[in-house]
């Protein structure tokens, strides 16, 4: 998969933070105290060894009609986003869209060796951090939220993400809800997401990104109640945009992108961008294991710059 860097925005924010905490004035929706973010160490997993799950829709359509997905809600309903009103972490299954059941079954039964070979440290160590993968439905079916990072950043400029970051001390235990309220309130920071909307209803085995010791747990969500979302701060932020799960699965915007160090993996060429490293990992395994994967030409190649 790929590694994640702590932008320099990121760690001024942090300080900024700390200083509020020391004056006793920190509260929910400051600053964030640092962000999981793609790299480019190691490649992704190949499909080697792995059975492809059974037959099912090539493609979820537009007007996938409610349904209920497998399992039933955890969580206490506690509140996140510094306890607003209407804002709940904890895992509800229920009332999914028909189509999105084969991420949900997948989230349940994949195995932390299927999504990468970096895997969070035996002794715990490592900083946990949250990224949302959001599930809306747009006018050409399903599609995901990403959002586009400053040209201007230092580090992996213009690489598009998921919203996400390292949990705060507001966001409480992560062995709790505090992964869930993290993602929730990175991806409200980044992107102006109204958290209100979205239904939690899975989590994927955390991995480890080695290069700067984050432990990211990537929260699924279904965006059950639309919310406008654009750039909160542009110094971080070049844009929020969402991509149709129909282009994410087109053979046609597959690639395989190769770092001038020699690390490849699988990369999407979609919505004037490419998706790479940690993002583009982890779709590609969520679309496999969902059985929405098409065959694709893994020898097509677009190479990487230094500065990515």
């Amino acid at each position: 998969m790929a590694v994640t860097h702590i932008s320099d925005t990121n760690t001024e924010r942090a300080d900024a933070r700390a200083e509020k905490a020391r004056a006793g004035e920190t509260g929910a929706g400051d600053a964030r105290s640092g962000e999981a973010r793609d790299g480019d160490t190691g490649p992704a997993v190949t499909d080697a060894g792995l059975a492809l799950p059974g037959a099912g829709p090539a493609l979820p359509g537009a007007s996938a009609a409610a349904g209920t997905a497998t399992g039933t809600g955890t969580g206490a309903g506690t509140a996140a986003g510094g306890g607003r009103p209407g804002v709940v972490a904890c895992l509800v299954k229920e009332g999914l869209p028909e189509w999105l059941a084969p991420v949900a079954r997948a989230a349940e039964t994949i195995r932390p060796s299927q999504l990468s070979r970096f895997l969070p440290p035996g002794d715990g160590g490592g900083r946990q951090s949250a990224v949302l993968i959001l599930f809306g439905e747009g006018e050409r079916g399903p599609e995901l939220l990403l959002m586009e990072r400053a040209g201007s950043l230092r580090s992996h400029a213009g690489q598009p993400a998921f919203p996400g970051g390292a949990l705060d001390p507001e966001d409480g235990d992560p062995a709790a809800d505090g992964l869930l309220r993290a993602a929730l309130r990175e991806a409200e920071e980044e992107t102006g997401l109204d958290p209100r909307g979205v239904q939690l209803f899975g989590v994927l085995p955390p991995l480890y990104i080695p290069v700067s010791g984050f432990v990211v747990t990537s929260v699924l969500g279904w965006w059950r109640e639309p919310s406008p979302v654009g750039v909160v701060d542009p110094k971080e932020t070049a844009r929020v945009f969402t991509v149709p799960v129909a282009d994410l699965t087109d053979p046609a915007h597959r690639v395989t992108a190769v770092h001038p160090r020699g690390h490849a993996g699988p990369a999407f060429l979609v919505e004037s961008a490419l998706v790479w490293g940690f993002t583009a990992g982890v779709i590609d395994r969520l679309l496999h294991f969902a059985g929405w994967e098409r065959p694709w030409d893994r020898d097509k190649r677009v190479p990487l710059d230094w500065r990515a």
